[in-house]
């Protein structure tokens, strides 16, 4: 099949996959679409949100859409690396025997990943990065396709751990869920305090997952378009020459070349989800501020005069 007829039935899946979620997740529009491209560009996200305002289901639903193996990590501040990877045990025959963790899935919600100490989140950075994890000396592949979509509540911050920079530069994206509109309240109350239940179809399955990576990294890129999304990324460094008065005054650290290479490769995603053969500069901008929100760092300054990360990438843009 020619990659143009691919793409093409990409757009008619990726819609059909959209309205299934639909069905049981209101609103959230944009929070949806950034989870489908990270999925669909082999990445991981982090979704963050205030309580109730579906994190879990938006999860859980687009597992069910994906034909997806799910596995739900629940992070609690006495979780151990064991409880995530899994652990050896001596069977009857007094031979050490891999019993496999709940890491072993498609997709991982790790929820409230801030909640468990540095040693257990570390647990998750192999996994993330190499998709294989190393117990006791010895090396397992994870099933692919693999992603982590964590969740974290930004409000409650009494016995939480922030996730170190190194362990939020592994997530492509960082979602953040905003409360619905009053309509689409309405809406959420309504379809939740019945007897309907809303059921999922699965529209891809994981062997298709991994052809569309592979179709998306295969998208041709035009020149300028990846120097625009590099010259972005520098403007995001306060040391720089190219960074702006705004970036010097507010921000103590920039982003690396990992936010260069994700803003290209969900360019690529996002135009191959509306039809277009190759992505434009519109696109990189479309995915800038879920990509660079959380690999930027604010300084004491932004935060007395109340400058948002958003506010600096959207000056950016």
């Amino acid at each position: 099949m020619s990659d143009v007829k691919a793409v093409n039935e990409l757009v008619e899946k990726y819609n059909l996959l959209k309205s299934e979620i639909g069905k049981v997740i209101i609103g959230q529009k944009e929070a949806v679409n950034y989870t489908l491209l990270s999925i669909l560009c082999g990445g991981h996200s982090l979704l963050i949100g205030v309580p109730g305002l579906a994190k879990t289901l938006l999860v859980n639903t687009v597992s069910s859409a994906l034909g997806l193996h799910f596995n739900r990590i629940q992070f609690t501040p006495d979780l151990m690396p064991s409880d995530i990877l899994g652990s050896e045990i001596l069977d009857e025959n007094r031979k050490f025997k891999f019993i496999k963790g709940p890491i072993f899935s498609n997709i991982i919600l790790a929820d409230e990943i801030n909640r468990t100490p540095p040693k257990t989140q570390a647990a998750l950075l192999e996994a993330m990065q190499e998709r294989s994890v190393t117990i006791s000396g010895n090396h397992y592949k994870l099933d692919l396709p693999f992603f982590v979509l964590a969740t974290q509540n930004p409000i409650e911050q009494e016995g939480t751990y922030p996730l170190p920079e190194a362990q939020l530069d592994r997530f492509m994206f960082s979602i953040y869920l905003e409360y619905p509109s009053f309509k689409e309240e309405v809406e959420v109350v309504k379809s939740t305090t019945g007897n309907v239940l809303q059921t999922v179809s699965s529209i891809f399955s994981a062997d298709e997952i991994i052809e569309t990576q592979k179709l998306i990294r295969k998208i041709p890129v035009a020149d300028n378009v990846i120097e625009y999304a590099v010259r972005l990324v520098g403007k995001t460094r306060p040391k720089s020459a190219e960074a702006t008065e705004m970036v010097k005054s507010y921000l103590d650290w920039g982003a690396g070349p990992r936010a260069s290479q994700n803003l290209i490769l969900a360019a690529k995603a996002h135009a191959a989800v509306h039809g277009k053969y190759s992505p434009d500069i519109e696109d990189v901008r479309a995915v800038a501020i879920p990509i660079l929100s959380h690999r930027i760092v604010k300084n004491y300054k932004a935060e007395a005069e109340g400058i948002t990360i958003k506010d600096i990438i959207e000056s950016l843009l």
